[in-house]
């Protein structure tokens, strides 16, 4: 199987983490989204012109999350994403939960504190921030009441729920991400940057 990814991608990161947590050998290609090249490949793979894809034969997968339940089902003995079907939902619900409500806030501080300027688009919208930051508060607080006595988001160990959500706080301190307020998210991300998975799969600046 082979992933199109970019390592500073946090979509790419979720499969990535999740991939090496369970063992699953991925063939990868790095594309890069500073090459009009590279994009118009990724055109031809994913209309969406998003990463990450996977490519296993002539079948090709879209969505991080996606792609993450997708290599869990091939994966013998895997331990991120139970066979129990109530656990199974409710890691489901948490994975579309980073991906439509947790995530897209993060991602207006991401672009308008590291990529924009990067791209030669200016400072920061102040507005933008301001619209962010309330939508952030409001799931952050979510996710901080459901850590309330919780080592993981879902069940007694970490899961492909875990692996959704964390890796949007990549860039925690470089998108100055407006969390660290929130006791219980902070030590849950703490176990998490921990894990080799973490270690091994960090962006370099």
């Amino acid at each position: 199987m082979r992933l199109y990814h970019h390592p500073m991608s946090t979509s790419s990161r979720r499969v990535m983490m999740a991939a090496l947590h369970m063992g699953t050998p991925l063939e990868l290609t790095e594309v890069s989204l500073l090459s009009q090249d590279d994009r118009r490949r990724l055109v031809a793979l994913n209309p969406n012109n998003k990463l990450p894809v996977l490519q296993d034969g002539d079948f090709t997968l879209t969505e991080s999350c996606a792609i993450m339940q997708y290599l869990a089902d091939r994966t013998h003995g895997q331990t991120l994403y139970p066979d129990n079907i109530l656990l199974r939902a409710d890691i489901n619900r948490w994975m579309f939960w980073a991906a439509q409500h947790f995530a897209p806030p993060i991602g207006v501080f991401g672009f308008e504190h590291i990529w924009k300027g990067l791209i030669g688009l200016g400072g920061p919208d102040a507005a933008e921030l301001d619209r962010a930051g309330r939508q952030l508060a409001q799931f952050a607080a979510v996710l901080e009441q459901h850590l309330a006595g919780r080592q993981w988001i879902v069940g007694e160990q970490l899961t492909l729920a875990d692996l959704a959500v964390a890796p949007s706080l990549t860039y925690i301190q470089q998108a100055k991400l407006p969390v660290t307020q929130y006791p219980q998210l902070m030590a849950w991300l703490g176990r998490i940057q921990e894990m080799e998975i973490w270690k091994h799969t960090m962006p370099s600046w």
